[in-house]
């Protein structure tokens, strides 16, 4: 129970990190008049996710994404009983960052929400394959449940600044349900909460499907501790 704390402390404070470092440079970004950049805001995202792997891979697996901690439970490499646990902390790092980026810009009216930029159906089918991509990539390169494989963090970080680079003007590139509902919850901006909420979760089970029939067998279905890498 002692280890399932620490795993449980450890997806809390990694996505508090992501959502405070990455919504944080979209806030301040806007507050700025774009001294960061929408390339540096992606470049954000991907940075602290690879030095978040780096940091606690070793501890939780650095999941930091409910539809992530879905996937590895489609695969069969993450154990059901952690599931709902994992994701709870990872929804509760992400809104204690939000409601500390609110302290901090109380004027910001989006808190860096991720909102469509044309139609839902657009930003839908876009999330649910940014999603399936970075699945199949974290699963392709991490080793049963645990992205900590000596190049994983590069490979994992630089699909999710890659994916926010050209995709996010679309959709805002979410991929992560707890990062998307923290600002949406602070913001008050729910409107098309449901999408972000959905989308990456489907997408995540279609990287599963993806990599089944791409990767060796045994790599999605097999052992809890199995792995590809």
């Amino acid at each position: 129970m002692h280890s399932d704390r620490r795993k449980l402390a450890a997806e809390a404070f990694g996505t508090f990190a992501l959502v405070f470092a990455g919504t944080g440079a979209i806030v301040i970004n806007e507050a700025s008049g774009g001294a960061i950049t929408h390339v540096g805001v992606a470049v954000t995202f991907g940075l602290i996710v690879l030095a978040m792997i780096y940091a606690i891979g070793d501890v939780s697996g650095c999941h930091l994404n409910p539809a992530v901690t879905l996937g590895f439970y489609a695969a069969r490499r993450f154990e059901g009983r952690l599931v709902v646990a994992y994701v709870l902390s990872q929804c509760a790092g992400a809104i204690l960052a939000s409601l500390v980026l609110r302290l901090m810009f109380p004027t910001s009216v989006t808190l860096g929400a991720t909102e469509p930029a044309g139609g839902p159906l657009q930003s839908f089918v876009m999330e649910f394959l940014l999603t399936l991509i970075l699945m199949f990539v974290i699963l392709s390169v991490s080793i049963g449940a645990k992205e900590k494989g000596l190049l994983a963090g590069v490979a994992i970080g630089a699909v999710i600044a890659l994916e926010a680079m050209f995709a996010g003007p679309v959709s805002g590139a979410s991929m992560n349900p707890a990062r998307s509902l923290a600002p949406a919850l602070v913001a008050m901006r729910w409107g098309s909460l449901w999408l972000y909420l959905v989308a990456p979760v489907l997408g995540a089970v279609g990287g599963v499907v993806v990599c089944r029939s791409v990767q060796a067998p045994g790599c999605c279905g097999g052992a809890t501790e199995g792995g590809c890498a």
